[in-house]
């Protein structure tokens, strides 16, 4: 029997589901050299690390602490929902405008090429209603 577990601890099989970073995972620190002694492998997205056992998480629950390899920094702080808001009502305004800019332009051009047209329509209308009716 101890023959088989040697046998399926040195599977291939098991080292397989082990988890294990990729080259481009693992932290880099300043200069763009990985850091002497212990590398710490970073998962792509960056939410977790390995720690040689097991993933763990590497932002605090709260998301206000990151784990850098050795130790828990602040994490950046995120833009302000309302640094967004500022952008998004100065689109829609600008957005708004160009509307109505551009159906002015279409407005004055309409009338320019075919106003003789629609002030005759009208004055066959007054015409038509300033007349007797007919029998």
């Amino acid at each position: 029997m101890t023959g088989i577990l040697e046998a399926r601890t040195e599977s291939p099989r098991l080292e397989a589901r082990t988890p294990r970073p990729y080259a481009s995972e693992i932290a880099v620190g300043p200069g763009g050299q990985t850091p002497t002694g212990a590398q710490t492998p970073f998962s792509a997205d960056g939410f977790w690390w390995w720690d040689g056992a097991e993933w763990r998480a590497a932002l605090s629950p709260d998301r206000f602490w990151r784990w850098n390899g050795q130790a828990w920094e602040p994490a950046r702080a995120a833009a302000s929902p309302r640094a967004g808001a500022g952008a998004a009502v100065a689109i829609t305004v600008g957005a708004f405008v160009g509307v109505l800019l551009i159906v002015s332009i279409l407005t004055v051009a309409v009338l320019a090429t075919v106003g003789n047209q629609i002030t005759n329509v009208f004055s066959n209308v007054v015409a038509a209603l300033a007349s007797p009716p007919s029998p």
